[in-house]
């Protein structure tokens, strides 16, 4: 679908520099710009590429004002950010719905299966499983016994959906996520194998969450290992059994939550943090790349580091360990001074 440039001024309450006529399907990267597509300038440093663009369009602040000849049109907005948010939700509604029943997919009769659904070929639905409306389940995905659907959500090729497994209203889960595989569950013995621990317990996901490529929430124990709504996890996380994750928290890639611990609502979890088994952490914290998390966190603080720290903490002890070097070599320095200093005492 075409978009002119009045047509995207009139949404967004912009004002036009240029040709109104000039029209995009698509959008792009201020830096990647071609023929048809609609650009935008959020960041001042790449103010450069707004006299190279070969976009058609162009988004910047109001307050901007160019500095050499401009080709694409300029739309001139109060908050590029939101209003370019704005624009891809337009666009991506735009897009053509998946919809019906493949032949190919295996539907149990005692499956419960909403309007206006999509299942695509080599997809599972066992029996008690119960489907909402306008659920989409793309190819070669799997829902097992007595699962749960909520209306409007989306699940991509390749997932697997264990029994008993309840996933809200309007998620987005990507391929190849798992959804209630067993708990990280084992006991020693005096033998030195291990007995398997049965993980009798579920997964709730709430709603409006959305799941990354490849991550892996397991079954709890016991009761329910839970996502709130809003959560917006990304590739490759994997979430122990009984954890529980606060409404509105994000996470990053790689991110690992042993067993029995708890996230907070709002938190903010960067990539390759791992959180410790039964470690609580508070509403809105946020916890930087890398860091190892194996005690409590508060409510609004903040933690780098392996094992983490406080961030001021932190930051003043990096300050330290990155003169190290320098300091060895002024302890080796004084070490021979002190030698000498001794040898013409003696």
């Amino acid at each position: 679908m075409q978009f002119t440039a009045e047509m995207i001024a009139g949404l967004l309450g912009g004002t036009i520099v240029g040709d109104k006529n000039a029209t995009v399907s698509t959008v792009s990267s201020i830096d990647g710009g071609k023929a048809g597509s609609l650009a935008y300038l959020t960041n001042q440093k790449y103010e450069q590429y707004v006299y190279t663009t070969e976009a058609s369009i162009v988004l910047v602040d109001t307050t901007f004002e160019p500095k050499a000849e401009v080709k694409a049109t300029l739309i001139k907005v109060e908050n590029v950010g939101a209003c370019v948010l704005n624009l891809l939700e337009m666009y991506n509604a735009t897009r053509p719905r998946k919809t019906g029943i493949s032949q190919l997919a295996s539907i149990h009769e005692g499956a419960t299966l909403g309007e206006n659904c999509y299942v695509g070929d080599f997809t599972v639905i066992e029996a008690t499983a119960k489907i909402g409306d306008n659920v989409q389940l793309y190819p070669q995905c799997y829902v097992g016994d007595n699962v749960t659907i909520g209306e409007g959500t989306k699940i991509y090729p390749g997932v697997k959906i264990y029994e008993g497994t309840t996933v809200g209203k309007n998620c987005i889960i990507h391929a190849g996520v798992v959804l209630g595989a067993d708990g990280f569950g084992f006991a020693p013995k005096e033998d030195g194998t291990f007995a398997k621990i049965p993980q009798l317990g579920n997964v709730i996901i709430e709603d409006n969450v959305e799941i990354g490529a490849n991550s892996c929430i397991d079954r709890a124990k016991t009761d329910s290992t839970i996502i709130r709504s809003g959560v917006k996890l990304d590739n490759l996380i994997q979430i122990g059994h009984n954890v529980e994750v606060g409404a509105n928290t994000v996470m990053s890639a790689q991110v690992g939550i042993a067993g029995t611990s708890k996230v907070g609502a709002n938190c903010f979890v960067a990539g390759q943090v791992g959180v410790a088994d039964h470690v609580t952490i508070g509403n809105r914290a946020k916890l930087g790349s890398k860091s190892g998390i194996d005690k409590n966190v508060g409510d609004d603080e903040i933690r780098f580091g392996y094992p983490a720290l406080p961030g001021m903490q932190y930051h003043r002890s990096f300050a330290i360990f990155r003169q190290l070097p320098d300091m060895a070599q002024m302890v080796r320095e004084m070490e021979k001074r002190l030698t000498k200093l001794e040898e013409q005492g003696e």
